[in-house]
């Protein structure tokens, strides 16, 4: 279809038939299609999206062209965090917390279905909207809480990193930190040559890590019987078993992939009008459902392997985790143990940069350098490995990310349900109401566990 601008006559001499455009060079197509041409992977993908919105592309090939946003904020949900909770969490209480990574997966699929259509239909960001709707003071506090949050989310996610490639080459935590952060930046500088390159060097890095803990099942000895028991059934006995489920949903749940993933929608493929806009919906949802449906099966099995091996040696901790897979399922396992891991944090360390750049341009309008933003944040951990057990730290980050976690849920709650800001895509009612009795529950574990401090 021709612009609008574009008169009956000049359409009749400059737009092509749909014969025509087949055969047109790529680079005319986009700017038939009103898309500015850029580089490489990227401009393939965006002709290969215009296509499919334009009903040229059917089944897996309609798809693929949208698929990138959701896979990006999934490696939120399988970054070091989750080893340390998860691995504690087995070891600790065998199968019995996997409903809660279930639980945490489907509240996960919502936010980040809700984050994504924000970005597709306003064509802005979480964090901007949030500056242009809110009151200053609240603003502010949400940036503050949500730097905080970008912190926590790297100590766990450049500390785990480090501790791959330190236990893998045998080196020093110290070096192994300068290796990640050599290896994410020089991931982040990918984004100059458009989104594509960046979101397959991530979406390998997330197959990784999914391939090393299938290879991982297999070599465990599973009880599948109390693993399918522990994922249908609530249980939650002990302070420390509620301390473990708070430390899942917020190294589950992730603040700044609320954030981010709103982002990576708004410009990706821009809707011309609501059909359009209704379509990408569709692709978007279907990509939420799929990369973190993985995510989910990603963090139970972390959990069962956990349940399987560690908690008959009473490991609790990654380091321990891999000495014990090496004398327990052998040095083949541990290995890949370690690969994951270091897929985990280098792509998860690139995530996070992304989403704190975006969170500072968003509320405060101020952007600094991709390198010193990355010197900032990782600023903590080389203070935490000099004087602290990284270990804890690690997990104690997650537990803080949980409280911060209400915040862009409570945001996105209330800005889905402005038609001032969505349109005739607001919110139904069944999604509001079930997002806020998520953000409800999630409140209510952390006022519990702070009952518990206090007590």
């Amino acid at each position: 279809m021709c612009p609008a601008s574009v008169s009956a006559t000049k359409a009749a001499t400059f737009c092509p038939t749909q014969r025509e455009t087949h055969t047109m060079p790529p680079i005319l197509r986009l700017l038939q299609a009103g898309v500015a041409p850029v580089a490489g992977a990227t401009q393939q993908t965006e002709l290969a999206a215009r296509e499919s919105l334009a009903g040229h592309r059917k089944g897996i090939k309609s798809f693929l062209p949208f698929v990138g946003p959701a896979v990006i904020a999934s490696v939120g949900y399988m970054d070091p965090g989750n080893f340390a909770t998860n691995i504690q969490a087995g070891s600790a209480t065998g199968y019995m917390l996997l409903w809660v990574v279930v639980l945490a997966s489907l509240i996960a699929m919502l936010f980040q279905a809700m984050s994504a259509k924000l970005g597709i239909v306003t064509g802005r960001n979480l964090p901007e909207l949030c500056g242009d709707e809110f009151s200053k003071p609240v603003v502010f506090g949400m940036w503050i809480a949500s730097e905080v949050a970008a912190m926590a989310t790297d100590v766990a996610e450049f500390l785990g990193g480090a501790l791959g490639v330190s236990l893998l080459f045998h080196v020093s935590l110290i070096s192994g930190m300068i290796v990640t952060g050599i290896v994410t930046f020089a991931i982040l500088t990918l984004a100059k040559a458009g989104f594509r390159p960046l979101e397959l060097v991530i979406g390998a890095l997330v197959a990784t890590i999914g391939l090393s803990y299938m290879c991982e099942l297999v070599v465990a000895p599973l009880n599948w019987h109390a693993a399918l028991l522990g994922s249908v059934v609530p249980q939650l006995h002990g302070r420390t078993a509620v301390t473990l489920a708070i430390g899942i949903i917020g190294a589950t749940i992730m603040p700044h992939t609320l954030y981010l993933h709103s982002g990576l929608t708004q410009n990706r493929t821009p809707a011309r009008n609501d059909n359009e806009r209704r379509r990408l919906l569709r692709f978007s949802n279907r990509e939420v459902l799929i990369a973190l449906g993985l995510a989910a099966i990603v963090n139970m099995a972390m959990v069962m392997m956990s349940a399987s091996v560690f908690a008959r040696s009473g490991i609790a901790d990654i380091g321990g985790a891999y000495h014990t897979l090496d004398l327990l399922l052998g040095a083949g396992a541990a290995t890949v143990f370690l690969i994951s891991l270091m897929a985990s944090g280098m792509s998860s360390s690139v995530v996070g940069t992304m989403a704190g750049q975006m969170i500072m341009q968003g509320f405060v309008h101020f952007r600094v350098p991709v390198w010193l933003r990355r010197l900032v944040t990782i600023a903590p951990s080389f203070v935490i490995a000099l004087h602290f057990n990284v270990i804890n730290a690690m997990v104690i980050s997650q537990v803080v990310l949980s409280f911060v976690l209400p915040l862009p849920m409570i945001a996105l709650v209330v800005l889905s349900s402005r038609r001032s800001v969505m349109g005739g895509f607001t919110a139904n009612k069944v999604t509001v109401y079930t997002a806020i009795a998520m953000t409800v529950l999630i409140v209510a574990l952390n006022l519990v566990l702070i009952g518990q401090v206090v007590g």
